[in-house]
């Protein structure tokens, strides 16, 4: 059971636990509980063994340490509706949500990050950079000043929803969303500040993943 106590210390170090917060999200009585587990002197019993697994977000299996080695997940929300990396596309709201899980290792920085959002990118206006169907981890942001050039941004104008690099044209008073394709088809997308009030900036793409072995709630 020495396995078991060590994945079991990675997975309350790496959620940033302590032993007596883990003590008390498991209803133990004192610390001592999970520092017994953790040191192989004790072992959590069946139904501890269950609600470990469901808080780390882990089988039991890897919890056990059978056929492979813990791996850290995180519950994301994923919204099914795909983001056009084309022209511009109707969304009728983006209020549809589910469950993503995604391998800490994979999320990198950015790891069992609440507030990020993942979706799917749909079209080649960005394909330099990240390919028809990628999945997109967005950080979302209140307001444009968040926002600077060469960030890789989620808008709309209205219902019409696109991904693209951001710029902001002072000199000309507008904002450019600059498509990275290798097909010429794709323009500059430009908004004139004064004639904004429907361009909104829903988030800033800090990863995209590819060929990911995914699976939603």
């Amino acid at each position: 059971m020495k396995l078991l106590g060590e994945n079991i210390r990675k997975l309350r170090q790496a959620r940033g636990l302590t032993q007596q917060q883990l003590a008390d999200k498991m209803g133990a009585s004192n610390y001592t509980t999970i520092s017994k587990w953790e040191s192989g002197s004790n072992s959590p019993r069946g139904g501890d063994l269950v609600e470990l697994s469901k808080l780390f977000n882990v089988s039991v299996d890897e919890l056990l340490g059978i056929n492979s080695n813990v791996t850290l997940k995180t519950d994301y929300k994923f919204i099914p509706t795909a983001i056009s990396a084309g022209l511009p596309i109707e969304v009728d709201g983006i209020t549809e949500t589910k469950t993503i899980s995604i391998p800490d290792n994979i999320m990198g920085r950015w790891a069992g990050n609440k507030d990020i959002f993942i979706t799917r990118i749909n079209g080649d206006s960005m394909n330099k950079t990240m390919p028809d169907g990628s999945l997109i981890a967005v950080r979302p942001v209140s307001s444009i000043n968040e926002i600077k050039d060469d960030d890789i941004v989620v808008y709309s104008n209205g219902y019409d929803y696109s991904v693209k690099y951001f710029y902001d044209d002072k000199d000309n008073k507008r904002y450019v969303f600059r498509p990275h394709s290798s097909d010429r088809v794709f323009a500059d997308d430009i908004y004139y500040y004064e004639n904004c009030n429907d361009l909104k900036i829903h988030g800033k793409v800090v990863l995209y993943i590819v060929e990911l072995d995914w699976k939603w709630q």
